[in-house]
């Protein structure tokens, strides 16, 4: 099966551009303001608009008002919403929109028990437990993933072009999402980079399976 591909925190057309143009099935949109990879709407709607048909554009949000989440997708085509914070069902499912669930994983955490919390979510994303949301660039130990997770598994947190074929071959996701490992600067996305973690993960798929 193909492991998909989330590039996500993009702010610029050239990096947008990039991340289509090296095979990206998603990109990401960071609508969490004290992140450096924080767009503004305006922005944001210009960057969406630039996205061909078929690849995921979707929209992380972090503990935010149920009115900023409605007034953003007034604004951006977002396919798909993605919660970073402390969000409960309730909440993630109101905005009658496809969502995913992100589990900042950390030793003693019940991962299945958190799945089940969330019956409604297309994917639950495990990312490793790190002061803030996101983006730290950080790995956790992928031997805490259960065999069976009850969701589709997105795999992020500390993913790049030379790490990501192992965790692939040991986790086995539908799909990984990567941030910082394919930047040079925070919020700066280098298309070399971009390039390279694809080739890794396509390659990844080829690897049999023990």
């Amino acid at each position: 099966m193909k492991t998909r591909i989330k590039i996500c925190g993009l702010t610029r057309l050239e990096d947008v551009r990039a991340a289509v143009a090296a095979g990206s099935d998603a990109i990401g949109l960071v609508f969490y303001p004290p992140s450096p990879r924080y767009v503004e709407r305006e922005t944001a709607a210009v960057l969406a608009r630039a996205v061909p048909p078929f690849i995921t554009v979707t929209g992380l949000f972090v503990n935010a008002a149920p009115a900023e989440v409605r007034e953003t997708l007034a604004v951006v085509p977002v396919h798909l919403l993605q919660f970073h914070g402390d969000e409960d069902e309730a909440y993630c499912r109101q905005f009658d929109r496809p969502y995913i669930k992100v589990a900042r994983v950390k030793p003693g955490m019940d991962l299945l028990q958190y799945v089940a919390g969330f019956p409604s979510a297309q994917a639950i994303v495990l990312d490793a437990f790190v002061d803030g949301f996101g983006g730290g660039g950080k790995t956790f130990d992928w031997n805490l993933i259960p065999l069976e997770l009850g969701k589709p598994l997105v795999l992020s947190g500390g993913l790049n072009a030379a790490n990501v074929g192992e965790a692939i071959a040991l986790a086995r996701p539908e799909a990984v999402d990567v941030s910082s490992g394919v930047e040079s600067a925070k919020g700066i996305k280098d298309a070399d980079k971009i390039r390279s973690f694809v080739a890794a993960v396509r390659a990844a798929g080829l690897m049999p399976i023990d």
